[in-house]
């Protein structure tokens, strides 16, 4: 999996090793590593599908199966705690979609199946 923090990285943070990571889907690449996390919030503040919820300075992934890839909160977890190969799932399907002018969002192989909603 592609990870936008890397210890090389502008977020200069260290990556956690990937026996570290849960997949929390089995419909999405969706993985957390949770004793990564440092309960910042911005993975509940990017999501737009609401994915993440900081309650009692503790995250929790309560719409597992909402995420549609997008990658944004990999891209902005200071620490990588997540992980999500972007690009595969129905954010690449929505764009793809919009460039080539279709009604409808087709995920996967298919080109007649509605996948996001």
């Amino acid at each position: 999996m592609a990870t936008c923090c890397s210890p090389t990285s502008k977020c200069d943070c260290a990556t956690p090793a990937a026996r570290d990571f849960t997949h929390v889907s089995t419909s999405n690449t969706l993985a957390f590593a949770a004793a990564a996390c440092i309960h910042c919030g911005m993975c509940s503040h990017v999501c737009p599908h609401g994915v993440f919820v900081v309650e009692e300075r503790r995250t929790r992934i309560v719409r597992a199966e909402a995420c549609m890839e997008c990658g944004a909160c990999m891209c902005n977890c200071p620490t990588g705690a997540l992980q999500v190969d972007s690009g595969v799932g129905c954010a690449a399907a929505m764009i793809y979609a919009a460039l080539t002018g279709k009604t409808e969002v087709a995920c996967g192989e298919s080109e007649t199946g509605v996948c996001c909603g």
